[in-house]
Parts: C-alpha cells; sequence; structure tokens
C-alpha cells in the first residue's frame, strides 16, 4: 500500500501540466485533479480508468482480480475496434466471494488463474487489475504477478489502480505508470526507422484512428504504438524506439509521454485528429518533430502536397451542406479534447456553437475554447438536467452533441440529438470522418420525424375542442357531440 501512495503522490506531481508547472513545490504535488468527495466515484472510479486505458490491448489478457460485479461493470466499457485479435473482448476474473475473503485465498486463486489463461489461451501477456476488496484485505498483486512471470514464462503485468484510490482520470495514468513500469523497452524492434512515431490517448473509437492511419502511410510515417487503440503488446514494447508521439488526450496520458521523453528522448505535442484545420496541422507537427529528430526535410514538402489534396476533396463535400447547416446552433456537453476540437470543426462549415461544456476538460483545453468562442458566455462547467432541457425545449439549440447519458433530455424536449462520445456508432476523426460528423448531423436535423413529434396528439386536440363546448348537466360530451359541434370526422384530429 506505501508503494501505491508513493506512486500516486508521483503522479499528482505532474510538471507536463501547463497548469501545474506554474505552481511552487508544495503546491504542485496536490495535483491537478479536483478533490474527491469520500467514497463518490467521481464519473468512475480508478479502476475504470486504468481498464479504459489499457483493455483496447486487443492480443492482452485482462484479469480482474476482485468479486464478479467489477468486471461486469466495468466489460466492454468503450466502443474501440481490433483490426486482429479478439481476446480483449474475452472477460477473465478469479471471482472472488466472501469465503475466499474469510479463508485467504485471493492470492491462491489469482495465481490459479493467471495459470488457467496461460494453458488455455497463450496470450504474450496478462494485465492483473487489482479491485477494492483485493486491495483492502492487503493481497501482494505484485509478488503473485512476479512469480507467476517466472513460472510461466510470460509478461504477467499488475495494474495497481484499486477503485478507492481515487478517480477515472487518476486511474487512466496509473495505467500509464503500469505500462512504463512493466512494458515499454522490454522488448526492442527489428527495424526501427527515423520515421517511427508513437501515437498517445487515442482508442480508435468505431474505427476513427484508421481513417488517420492512411494519411501517415502516404507519408512514410509508420505509426509504431497507438497506445491504446488497436494495439499490440510487442508494439507497446518497443514504443520507446519511436522518434516523436503525438498526445491525443492529455488529461489521461500525460504523465507517460513527459517520463517517454525524459527516459528516451522521444519529443511530443498534443494535437487532434477533430476537423480540417486541426488534422492538417497534427500532420505538420508530426513532420517537423521528425524533421527535428534527423529524418529527411523533404517530408515537410509531402505533408503539405498531401494536405491541399486532402483538404480540397473535404471542402468540396461539405459544400453540399453548407445551405443546410449554415447558422445552425449546437450544444455540445461532452469533455476533454472533444470540447475545443469539435467546436472549431463545426464552425468551420457556419455552424454557430450556443453552448459547449469544460467538466472534463483542462485548464489549457479551457484556454483552447477561449480562443476559438471569443466569448465566456458559451462555456460552462456543468449544466444540471433541468437546466439543460430548458434551453432545448425553448429551442435555443438546432441540436445536442453529447455523450448517451444525455439522450433521454434531448428526446423529451423533442430536439435532435447525435452520440459524440465513446459510444458512438461513427467515426468522426480525419478528413473523412469531419464529413462524416456533418453528414450525421444533417440528417439528425433534418430528420422529419422531429416535425412530427412537435406537433399536438389528436387526444390534446380532442381536449381543446372539448374544453370550447358548453357543458352539459353531466359535465360528460360524447365523441359524436364534439364532431357535430366543430364541423370535423375522427380523420381530422391527427391534423389538429
Amino acid at each position: 500500500m506505501s508503494l501505491l501512495r508513493a506512486k500516486i503522490q508521483d503522479v499528482f506531481n505532474e510538471p507536463g501540466c501547463e497548469k501545474n508547472r506554474g505552481k511552487d513545490a508544495k503546491a504542485r504535488k496536490v495535483g491537478c485533479s479536483k478533490p474527491l468527495t469520500p467514497g463518490a466515484a467521481a464519473g468512475g472510479c480508478a479502476f475504470d480508468g486504468a481498464k479504459i486505458v489499457l483493455q483496447p490491448i486487443t492480443d492482452v489478457a485482462h484479469l480482474v482480480h476482485g468479486p464478479l460485479a467489477c468486471e461486469g461493470n466495468s466489460w466492454d466499457n468503450r466502443g474501440a475496434a481490433s483490426s486482429g485479435p479478439t481476446l480483449w473482448r474475452t472477460s477473465f476474473t478469479t471471482d472472488l466471494t466472501e469465503l475466499d475473503v474469510v479463508m485467504g485465498q485471493g492470492e491462491r486463486k489469482l495465481f490459479k488463474a493467471i495459470r488457467e489463461i496461460k494453458e488455455g489461451y497463450g496470450p504474450p501477456a496478462i494485465f492483473v487489475y487489482p479491485t477494492c476488496v483485493t486491495a483492502l484485505i492487503g493481497d501482494d498483486i505484485e509478488a503473485v504477478c512476479q512469480r507467476a512471470a517466472e513460472k510461466f514464462g510470460l509478461a504477467v503485468v499488475p495494474v495497481n489502480a484499486p477503485g478507492f484510490v481515487g478517480s477515472k482520470n487518476l486511474g487512466n495514468k496509473l495505467a500509464g505508470e503500469a505500462l512504463l513500469e512493466h512494458v515499454i523497452g522490454t522488448a526492442e524492434p527489428d527495424d526501427p526507422g527515423p520515421y517511427d512515431i508513437n501515437i498517445l490517448g487515442e482508442f480508435n473509437l468505431s474505427g476513427e484512428f484508421w481513417l488517420v492511419k492512411p494519411l501517415l502511410d502516404r507519408l512514410g510515417i509508420r505509426v509504431r504504438a497507438c497506445i491504446p487503440g488497436d494495439a499490440r503488446y510487442f508494439d507497446i514494447a518497443c514504443a520507446h524506439r519511436a522518434q516523436a508521439a503525438m498526445m491525443v488526450c492529455s488529461t489521461a496520458l500525460i504523465n507517460l509521454a513527459r517520463k517517454m521523453e525524459q527516459r528516451w528522448g522521444i519529443p511530443f505535442f498534443e494535437g487532434s485528429f477533430y476537423g480540417i484545420t486541426d488534422t492538417s496541422e497534427a500532420l505538420r507537427q508530426i513532420s517537423q518533430l521528425l524533421v527535428k529528430k534527423g529524418a529527411d526535410p523533404e517530408i515537410l514538402g509531402r505533408t503539405e502536397a498531401l494536405i491541399a489534396e486532402e483538404e480540397a476533396i473535404a471542402w468540396k463535400k461539405l459544400a453540399a451542406y453548407r445551405p443546410r447547416l449554415d447558422g445552425k446552433r449546437v450544444l455540445l456537453n461532452t469533455g476533454g479534447v472533444k470540447s475545443w476540437s469539435v467546436v472549431r470543426a463545426l464552425m468551420e462549415i457556419g455552424i454557430d456553437i450556443v453552448g459547449t461544456s469544460v467538466k472534463k476538460s483542462t485548464v489549457e483545453d479551457k484556454e483552447r475554447i477561449k480562443q476559438i468562442l471569443k466569448d465566456d458566455n458559451h462555456i460552462f462547467e456543468q449544466m444540471a438536467p433541468r437546466e439543460l432541457y430548458a434551453m432545448l425545449s425553448e429551442r435555443k439549440a438546432d441540436i445536442l452533441l453529447s455523450g448517451g447519458r444525455t439522450q433521454f433530455i434531448a428526446l423529451k424536449a423533442k430536439t435532435p440529438w447525435l452520440d459524440i462520445n465513446q459510444e458512438r456508432q461513427h467515426p468522426y476523426a480525419g478528413y473523412d470522418g469531419m464529413v462524416e460528423l456533418v453528414r450525421q448531423i444533417d440528417i439528425a436535423i433534418h430528420n422529419p420525424i422531429w416535425g412530427q413529434v412537435r406537433e399536438p396528439a389528436p387526444w390534446d386536440c380532442q381536449r381543446a375542442v372539448r374544453e370550447e363546448l358548453p357543458r352539459t348537466k353531466s359535465e360528460t360530451v360524447t365523441l359524436h357531440a364534439v364532431q357535430e359541434f366543430s364541423g370535423t370526422t375522427a380523420a381530422d384530429f391527427g391534423e389538429c
């Protein structure tokens, strides 16, 4: 437990964060994360955050050491996609019971589970996740993993991030620490090259990184490791031989990017593949970093030629949507990199942003939003469901872009909604992804169902006519009387 405490303190002391960099040594150790209420998970516990970061590593067995519910609640928690192995979609858990806890069988059961996975599936590595229960009863996860690795001849990686230690974001960073300590640098590639890069914090949701990778391939740039989207264990083990890195989500893995730069001299920058302008800028910065590390400067010219070609194609496709979407109002209820990158992307085609949330955004993210929108009134830390419903029902926005948890607020307000978070079904990264995002917004806004659901219901029309009739002694009016009074037929009630 003391080792875990020291690791958490080290993660909070993050000089790579611009906000933290300006603090004194004592204040820096407090960290960037908001203080948590004891017992609250703050949108997800540390175990959940670690699982989010590591589970998309597709050829690894992910073993949860704890009660069955911990694995059930976290399995398949993101819509990441794999181009090959499917082992990551298989759930492994020690299924610890009350009897195991009382009898002290936790460590023995964990060792047995590792052996069964080795014999039944033969993965290159097994990641072991302790949970609140196993951490509290004192199971020595590191010792069991070390013994199993020696016994079975494969990598067994302890991911020491039990849920009670903090928030989901802290779990993200602890997962990065596990990769640094046990995985990265443990293997050497056969063919290192001057155009190798790492992509950090990219989850390949709905396969959207597959829209970006062909652009890098055309430039001769090889993705040595995409962490974690569609990753392989060996690729991550060799990630220390990359020449540069792009960090997509700084709140999750900035500690990984910074420490890889310190240990192996891999420079990094934070960028985004959402939107035409940001995609082009990301390609430029990747090429520039590679040139600084010794690559042939001719790649800069090839990058500009590729950008010009792809931008022309994308703008031509988007031209068809501009008349239909110009002046439409979008409300964003998301966070992180999407809180500013999607804003810029939508404004490029004439869509108005009436508001964007920054609940899960860093200070740097908020500064980018202010520079883009030029107005703090469109930025909100968080919006209560009642306020969100009021804004939508008053037609202050034409569509809501958010995660699945707020879709029902939009539906109740009879407002179009589009999933922009990890559960989405369509890829939105890169040039083609931007076109797809605009297409989906156009489909949602112009769907004829919204005009129909906003019309008064037939029974509401019927009630309105009844209220205009003179009262009878029995205080009741038959449908026949309603029709005679109003001069309508039953068929007319549907068109009230």
